[in-house]
């Protein structure tokens, strides 16, 4: 309780105050502050106290007196009768059995209760007694995150029941600032409610303050991808005695974006050596005009070509408008609106050759169209999203000539053009309308860095007559993922993750008419590892199994996995029935062992099928 130091300089006045400070504690009968000058002319302090006591207490009780003023000790005047004296002591009790019923009970739990009457129960209640359960009460309360709260003060001594007073931190106000790039205040764009709908309600006014809520308000703002900068800091109220208000300090990113990036292909060249496919440049322009009206609405769009020189060859385009808080911002309901145009082309792996098979001419799929629909947030990681597509598909070869039908190559060296079918109109152009529906089940966490948990996604695509053929059809998918937690770690910054089994299942179906472009395909870095994408077959039904085993090795993982893809027969099913005519096998299975590298997953793979092995490298995740 000494705030004075060894090597320290202090005023007359302020040696007084400690002494003053220390004397009115309560905690002391009587203290003496004794100064004697050392030889080399510094001078030693020596502090002698007689330490309070007080009688037994058999009972304990915590109070939060935040908000609320602070109670001070009032000494008996030495000119008041006995009589005097006894009425005054009783009038202090009333007081302070008042104030003991207008404090609201504090959070500490019933273990850390019964610990405290523990020490109660080792004699007489003294000043030494009396730190140690503030510092217990402190404890408790700094390791669940409350860094604000403090003991303040004891109370009802000399009766058979301790009152701990503790200002827990309530939050009186929470303050959101704009700042500029030089981090003066300034008037933001960004509207307050939507800032405000971001932090949790342990944060709000009336709560008490806690770190973690702080560290959760960080997060959900940051997600937003409105500010560069993002800071939460509680400071004392100094209105409201024992408050704390919370600072929210924002800095704006730029509104409006453009952003060009050019890209050359290289190809092996004479002798091994890499060289430019083509001199041509392509890449990608894209913008974005953020935050409209200060809502968090955007408008996003970009321009994709393989040849900047020729771009009308296999120019791609998205714009995509944003409005999220379709509901109003202070609706709770948390429901996005998107609506994008869109114009791609992407190579079919219906039309994939299976082992052995000469390489298959490929078969480009152009879509181009208008989507719109609406995702409802139930939390941060589960969603709901429905809408409607209306788009136009046409299928080409590669020389971007119109393919109503897949290709193959001869024995002669010649291809064919009487593949199967690649439109359901049979002329190579289809369009159609169809709603879309998505929901997303996920309770995955991380833990020290190692995903655990569930995801369940179901995704439905249904046909409503509308376009050539006057296609209905139900495409629906359901995928089962579960990460596994197999040892008990202790969690914290540095600790190393736990060993983690993944399982996981999908499946695949479709009744109704289904265009060869929309049936599903078997193999592929995230199907079946070991395969192409597209190799083991294309189907109306499928279904894919996979277990994976994740070991933590330092700061990374290396895992083994086995995996399985199944046509559950029914790739006849599909037009001209692809599968067949490529030599494919309709099902397969895969094993290997992988290592992460950072964002990469470095694989070693083998392909039953065929016996043979592989070495991979990939981006992102597999699950």
């Amino acid at each position: 309780m000494v705030s004075l130091r060894a090597g320290g300089v202090y005023t007359k006045a302020q040696l007084q105050k400690e002494l003053e400070t220390l004397a009115t504690c309560g905690m002391f009968e009587k203290v003496d502050l004794e100064a004697k000058t050392n030889p080399d002319g510094t001078i030693g302090l020596t502090v002698s106290f007689t330490e309070s006591t007080w009688e037994e207490a058999d009972h304990f009780r915590c109070i939060n007196v935040g908000l609320m003023q602070q109670s001070k000790a009032v000494d008996v005047e030495d000119n008041m009768t006995e009589k005097e004296k006894v009425d005054y002591m009783r009038s202090q009790e009333r007081d302070y059995r008042r104030r003991m019923d207008r404090a609201r009970p504090c959070m500490l739990p019933r273990s850390v209760h019964s610990e405290i009457v523990q020490i109660l129960g080792q004699g007489n209640v003294s000043a030494r007694m009396l730190q140690n359960i503030r510092d217990r009460v402190q404890k408790w309360y700094h390791d669940e995150g409350y860094a604000c709260a403090q003991v303040v003060n004891f109370g009802n001594l000399n009766t058979n029941e301790v009152v701990c007073e503790v200002v827990e931190g309530d939050i009186t106000r929470v303050v959101i600032q704009f700042q500029d790039k030089l981090g003066n205040v300034c008037e933001g764009n960004t509207q307050i409610g939507v800032v405000r709908r971001e932090l949790p309600k342990q944060l709000q006014k009336g709560n008490v303050f806690n770190i973690e809520a702080g560290k959760q308000a960080l997060r959900n703002i940051n997600s937003l991808s409105l500010f560069s900068n993002i800071e939460v800091n509680p400071r004392p109220d100094e209105k409201n005695e024992g408050g704390i208000i919370v600072e929210i300090k924002l800095k704006e990113l730029e509104q409006k974006s453009a952003e060009v990036s050019t890209e050359w292909s290289i190809v092996p060249g004479r002798g091994g050596r890499p060289t430019l496919a083509s001199i041509q440049p392509g890449g990608t322009v894209s913008f974005e005009h953020r935050n409209i009206k200060g809502l968090n609405r955007s408008l996003l769009g970009s321009v994709t070509t393989s040849n900047f020189l020729n771009p009308q060859d296999d120019l791609a385009f998205k714009l995509e408008y944003v409005h999220p808080y379709l509901d109003g911002v202070s609706n709770s309901r948390n429901r996005t609106l998107r609506t994008s145009v869109f114009n791609s082309r992407k190579l079919s792996p219906v039309f994939t050759g299976g082992p052995g098979v000469d390489e298959v001419p490929p078969i480009w799929v152009d879509r181009a169209g208008v989507k719109t629909n609406i995702t409802e947030n139930f939390t941060r990681q589960s969603k709901f999203t429905y809408g409607i597509v209306m788009e136009e598909i046409i299928t080409r070869d590669e020389s971007s000539h119109i393919s109503s039908n897949g290709q193959r190559v001869l024995p002669s060296g010649g291809i064919s053009a009487d593949g199967p079918p690649t439109t359901l109109s049979g002329t190579g152009i289809d369009r159609m309308v169809f709603a879309q529906a998505n929901i997303t089940r996920d309770n995955t966490k991380f833990v020290n860095g190692a995903i655990v948990g569930e995801r369940n996604v179901f995704q439905l695509d249904q046909g409503l007559g509308i376009g050539s053929k006057f296609p209905i059809f139900n495409r629906h998918q359901l995928t089962m993922t579960r990460f596994i937690q197999l040892k008990e770690v202790e969690e914290g910054a540095g600790k190393p993750p736990p060993p983690v089994l993944v399982l996981h299942g999908h499946y695949g179906g479709c009744v109704g008419d289904l265009p060869s472009y929309d049936a599903f395909t078997l193999g592929g870095p995230y199907s079946v590892r070991g395969y192409n994408m597209g190799e083991i077959g294309a189907a109306r039904n499928i279904l894919e199994l996979a277990a994976e085993i994740r070991i933590p090795v330092r700061s990374t993982h290396v895992y083994a996995f086995v995996e399985h893809g199944n046509d559950l027969g029914s790739s006849k099913d599909v037009k001209g029935n692809p599968t067949e005519v490529y030599r494919r096998m309709g099902q397969g299975s895969s094993y290997g062992v992988g290592a992460k590298l950072g964002l990469v997953r470095a694989e070693y793979a083998i392909d039953h099928n065929s016996g043979t092995g592989a070495l991979f490298f990939r981006f992102g995740e597999r699950f």
